[in-house]
């Protein structure tokens, strides 16, 4: 049996960014999430789904949800990324939204992404102007980390890829 395949979805880019570094470190086969083959991903010991955070789903987690009852006897983690800072509150919430009932045992990683919304497709752009002209309008004081972090990155282009990202996901595949 193989040792690890990492199935992703990159929309902009910055998960890509850390597939090619795990890759580097773990020396994991690759796939994207509309190439995927469960046969074929089920011939690995250890499957990690690698996703962008969009409108609190992670991208590909379908994959793993629709294959669950193939690849549940694999080692499975998901590591997804963002635009916002680490905040143990909102990454909760994304893995209770993500991670469901069988789903739920799954371990669960986060890194920082990229945001640069002259990449982003009509729609993408057209829904972070209208969350950050409704943003906005709120108290500074009163802002969530992730609205603090979409508004500061407004007309900017930003990459906060970064190896330590992957260390706990490295440490927990050992």
């Amino acid at each position: 049996m193989k040792e690890g395949i990492i199935v992703y979805r990159s929309k902009y880019g910055g998960t890509k960014k850390y597939v090619d570094m795990l890759r580097e470190a773990k020396d994991f086969d690759a796939v994207e999430v509309s190439k995927a083959d469960v046969r074929i991903t089920a011939q690995y010991n250890t499957v990690i789904l690698c996703g962008g955070i969009y409108a609190s789903g992670i991208a590909g987690i379908s994959f793993i949800r629709k294959n669950y009852e193939k690849l549940k006897d694999k080692r499975l983690a998901v590591f997804c990324v963002g635009a916002s800072p680490y905040d143990e509150k909102a990454f909760n919430d994304i893995k209770r939204r993500n991670l469901k009932n069988d789903l739920k045992e799954i371990q669960c990683f986060y890194g920082r992404g990229v945001w640069d919304q002259e990449k982003m497709k009509f729609a993408d752009r057209t829904l972070c102007r209208l969350l950050q002209k409704s943003i906005s309008k709120k108290d500074a004081s009163e802002l969530e980390p992730w609205e603090k972090a979409l508004m500061s990155a407004s007309g900017k282009k930003c990459d906060w890829t970064d190896e330590k990202y992957l260390k706990p996901l490295l440490d927990f595949l050992g």
